[in-house]
């Protein structure tokens, strides 16, 4: 983190404005030291550690480990400026409709994994606050660690470590159904949109073909509990194993949901003009990325939508999308039941 960054810090626990104790500082960066809070003093006053220039406000053992472990080995792999394909550009322009240039912007990036997102916000031109439950934050550092402009902490999204009606949009993707509830996930991040700012979310769709016929969900119960490297392993061979017949099944009509339910996570939808290698390498983190997740909770598109009218937003649209289900809608400006329960503690 950068000294100027701290206004977009708080006590996850207290609120309070936090302050530096014993830095070091690297580069402009505070590569070590202690977040405290101002004015704070006791034994039981809260200490937040900073460790490879990043704020720790979780412990690194926790239910994300399978996420850790993913992008930390596939750290640039989504990246479009390494797979040189606009994957994550067009995703945010088709579904966000957020302008090219936001400089002079605050956002909030919840669940930023290997910072593929994170990438292309910066190069925006936004000051971009990024945060991740799992030790991603050490991918996401090496690629965009040093940008004057990005603030990266490893932090949870139900006790974030931010101040309320902060950020002019807040972006959560490929998050909120790996979560242990899905709605108190969304519901906790309306609160740091300013009044007038805008968010954009996703979540995996629910229904009979995508959920209930998914062969994903059979064979999850035995896969979310396994040790992160001996699954990886399985499926770096299966799909290997599998490879040949993917390019086969390509060319029927069904194809590609034959493959899916062959449990090979095929990207060729997202990338029809990469090469084969390419594509066998997403296929790969894809698939151990939708056995392993601890949490795999999809949901409709009305109870999402639903979600959205019990909070302090307008301009609602909620879609089906690439990702499942997705959402944009903006803050009106009164307080969440959140925030006034905040305002009374």
């Amino acid at each position: 983190m950068r000294p100027e960054h701290l206004s977009l810090l708080r006590c996850p626990q207290t609120g309070a404005e936090l302050e530096i104790a014993d830095g070091l500082i690297e580069g402009g960066r505070v590569k070590s030291g202690r977040l405290v809070a101002k004015n704070g003093s006791g034994a039981s006053a809260p200490v937040y550690p900073i460790v490879d220039f990043v704020p720790r406000f979780v412990s690194s053992e926790n239910y994300a480990e399978n996420f850790g472990f993913e992008w930390n080995l596939h750290a640039r792999t989504q990246y479009d400026s390494e797979s040189g394909h606009n994957v994550s550009e067009d995703r945010l322009d088709t579904f966000t409709a957020w302008p090219a240039d936001m400089k002079g912007e605050v956002l909030l990036e919840a669940g930023s994994g290997s910072g593929r997102f994170t990438e292309t916000l910066l190069r925006r031109g936004a000051t971009v606050v990024s945060f991740d439950y799992s030790d991603a934050v050490e991918a996401n550092r090496e690629s965009n660690g040093n940008h004057p402009k990005l603030l990266l902490v490893q932090a949870d999204i139900y006790a974030m470590p931010f101040p309320t009606s902060a950020f002019d949009r807040v972006l959560c993707y490929g998050v909120l159904q790996h979560t242990p509830n899905p709605e108190a996930a969304f519901k906790a991040l309306v609160p740091m949109v300013k009044a007038g700012g805008h968010i954009a979310t996703d979540i995996y769709l629910k229904s009979l073909s995508y959920y209930w016929l998914n062969t994903r969900y059979w064979v999850r119960p035995l896969t979310r509990g396994m040790n992160s490297e001996r699954l990886y392993r399985w499926c770096k061979g299966y799909v290997t194993f599998m490879w040949p017949l993917v390019r086969l099944l390509r060319r029927l009509p069904y194809g590609q949901a034959i493959i899916w339910r062959l449990l090979v996570a095929d990207p060729i939808d997202d990338m029809p003009r990469a090469d084969d290698a390419t594509l066998r390498e997403w296929a790969i983190l894809d698939t151990f990325d939708m056995l392993s997740p601890s949490f795999d909770l999809p949901q409709t598109p009305a109870v999402f939508e639903r979600w959205h009218r019990e909070c302090d937003l307008d301009h609602i649209d909620v879609r089906l999308g690439s990702n499942g289900v997705v959402a944009t809608a903006r803050r009106t400006g009164g307080q969440t039941s959140m925030e006034k329960a905040m305002a009374r503690a």
